[in-house]
């Protein structure tokens, strides 16, 4: 709900995740505008329906949609219900067995942990060279997830970054552009960090938030109309302004600044290592007195202008906030980056720059530029060991809380209750070792599951209860029984957000339940499957992970693998003419073949479980396992084996 424009930017992002037989041709995206009463019944304002068999010809739609009425007949409507901006991208992906996957994994993994030069080539070297800007972000993303997987993302990290440190001949350009490894880092640190971020941050911009001051220092944007808040006078100055915002802005920029450089025992261990291996590599590049500081700028440069500053610019992307700042709130929040981006330069560029009605600020900046060197020699002040007995996986810490709001909870006992009376409002907490509820934050008497019990967290059926964003969590206790309860969340983001918190604090259950109902038991059958006995075995495959795209996904290695693999198909042709072009095609192939193991996987597809020799090439051994992936797809393709595929719309 956006309130008080008749021209709104929601700049949500809705992600949907659906099944093969969803995505037939007769299948359709519909997106519909209300407007919002807080008396009485919304208003329909119109829609926009998109078809699924217009996405299958063309994956990616964006551009202004004009709205329909009721009846989808836009003449009736004269063109005069406007239209919505959107962009609808459909991803559908077959995933194969994870053991497909395995010879590529082998090879990004000995990339790390065996280079026998780290300027020689490898499949991450490779896998850069095919890499588009426009894919970078996400190949990165996909990487980390990888790489914790396997509990190697320091060695990986440390890998890009000193290959990128040994090709900067200029220390002011180190980690400025965005490449791989500055890519790997900003988004490790969002994998890793983002509780840690939350913890520091939150008070802060919650206060900022909840005081909505005006606050300006650019002369040419200061608005005398919008100063009531600063002084019950009748007329206010520029300079009142202005000298009020220097004071609102320092006491801002003081808080966060102490919040950060008090926090290195928070910092996850993980963090603190790579960052200690990038400061090693860096101090070993640049060995010149006047060098002294790129050592901390290498770090700061990623902990504050990659990791806070953005963060403090825009909350919500970081789940600071559930909602977008106002326009007041914004230009604060950006004042407040723009200064945290000088501390992290550690105020060496301070009076240089365009905005010299930022100076009054330049004082706190300088003054800050000895606790944070301190803070960073602490940050990387720890044992390299460490990281091996922490979990890198385990991201959630113990005690703290991870997600919390309101939400309505199925009441199961008792006698049958029409649906829209059986959901009862409740408070729940999710750590990492309890989901609690209680009747509000602050009632005293708690219900808490443990963690450990939990075997699945489904989604359910709409035609269930009659309700849309119902989802499941089934528990199993200590005598074996399985126990279900049926949670409703307020909006499909708020669903996912939930589905994917609580799988990711269960993901190491040992109890996990390969199949469940998504419908519910009612009148003595599943409203699903129409089987008739409660215990009887789901009709549907559980999930391992809310496929939403973004750091806060639990780890799916057969998904992050499949992205590895389409970003080196794209880009096969390159690689080969890069590095095969003079070797014997024919030999390759009958290599190849006589390779091959001619063993049938019960799926039908061949399975190749045959080393391959260490003396071939990097470039052709990655190239012969793209081909091998291919082959896979292709039969799996052909015998249609529904069970190995699993698509993803991402709109």
């Amino acid at each position: 709900i956006i309130k008080k424009t008749r021209f709104p930017h929601w700049r949500e992002t809705l992600e949907l995740e659906l099944d093969a037989e969803e995505l037939s041709d007769e299948g359709t995206v519909i997106v519909e505008v209300w407007d919002w009463d807080m008396v009485g019944k919304n208003d329909f304002l119109g829609k926009v329906e998109i078809p699924f068999a217009c996405m299958h010809k063309t994956p990616l739609l964006k551009g202004w949609f004009r709205l329909l009425p009721l009846g989808n007949n836009e003449a009736d409507a004269g063109g005069k219900l406007g239209a919505l901006r959107l962009k609808v991208r459909l991803v559908e992906d077959r995933i194969l067995p994870s053991m497909y996957y395995q010879p590529l994994i082998e090879l990004l993994v000995e990339s790390v942990i065996s280079p026998a030069e780290v300027e020689d080539s490898s499949s991450l070297t490779m896998l850069e060279e095919v890499t588009t800007v426009e894919s970078r972000q996400d190949v990165a993303m996909t990487l980390v997830k990888i790489y914790l997987g396997q509990g190697l993302v320091v060695p990986f990290l440390d890998y890009l970054n000193t290959r990128e440190v040994n090709h900067t001949t200029d220390p002011n350009t180190l980690f400025r552009s965005n490449s791989l490894a500055s890519k790997a880092m900003e988004q490790f640190m969002k994998a890793v960090g983002m509780l840690y971020l939350h913890e520091v941050l939150k008070p802060i911009i919650n206060r900022i938030f909840d005081e909505r001051k005006y606050i300006e220092l650019d002369p040419c944007k200061i608005d005398l109309n919008h100063t009531r808040r600063i002084s019950f006078k009748s007329g206010v100055s520029e300079a009142e302004v202005r000298d009020y915002s220097v004071e609102m802005l320092q006491s801002y920029l003081t808080s966060i600044i102490e919040s950060i450089v008090n926090s290195v025992d928070q910092c996850p261990s993980v963090m603190r290592v790579a960052f200690k291996q990038l400061h090693k590599r860096v101090e070993e590049q640049f060995t010149e007195p006047e060098n002294e500081d790129v050592k901390y700028l290498a770090i700061s440069g990623f902990f504050f202008l990659r990791f806070f500053a953005p963060a403090i610019l825009t909350p919500k992307l970081f789940q600071l906030r559930d909602q977008h700042a106002d326009t007041r709130t914004s230009r604060t929040l950006l004042l407040l980056a723009k200064a945290l981006q000088s501390v992290g330069n550690l105020g060496l560029q301070l009076g240089h720059g365009k905005e010299q009605w930022m100076a009054p600020l330049h004082p706190i900046i300088l003054h800050s530029v000895t606790s944070v060197k301190d803070f960073l020699d602490k940050m990387i002040d720890i044992d390299h060991d460490i990281v091996s007995s922490v979990p890198q996986r385990a991201v959630f810490m113990p005690s703290v809380t991870v997600k919390e709001g309101y939400l309505h909870k199925h009441k199961a006992e008792g006698p049958q209750l029409l649906s829209r009376f059986a959901f009862k409002k409740r408070y729940f907490w999710l750590t990492s070792e309890t989901l609690s509820y209680a009747k509000t934050s602050d009632w005293q008497v708690r219900t808490s599951i443990p963690i450990q019990r939990v075997c699945a967290v489904e989604r359910v059926d709409e035609n269930a209860f009659q309700q849309q964003n119902v989802m499941q969590v089934i528990t199993q206790d200590n005598d074996g029984k399985l126990n279900t309860m049926y949670i409703q969340c307020k909006n499909v983001n708020e669903l996912n957000q939930w589905l994917s918190a609580i799988r990711k604090a269960s993901i190491y259950n040992e109890r996990m339940l390969p199949s469940f109902h998504p419908g519910v038991h009612r009148s003595g059958k599943w409203t699903c499957c129409l089987q008739a006995g409660r215990a009887v075995t789901g009709c549907s495959r559980t999930h391992s992970a809310v496929t939403l795209g973004d750091w806060s996904d639990p780890l799916d290695p057969d998904v992050e693998t499949q992205m590895i693999y389409k970003q080196l198909l794209q880009g096969r042709d390159k690689l080969r003419k890069k590095y095969l072009e003079m070797e014997d095609v024919d030999q390759t192939s009958t290599n190849k073949e006589k390779r091959i193991n001619p063993d049938i996987h019960p799926d039908g597809a061949e399975c190749n479980t045959q080393p391959i020799k260490p003396s071939t090439s990097v470039a052709a051994r990655l190239l012969v396992v793209i081909e091998d992936l291919e082959q896979a797809h292709a039969t799996f393709q052909l015998r249609e084996k529904e069970d190995a595929t699993r698509v993803i719309l991402n709109p």
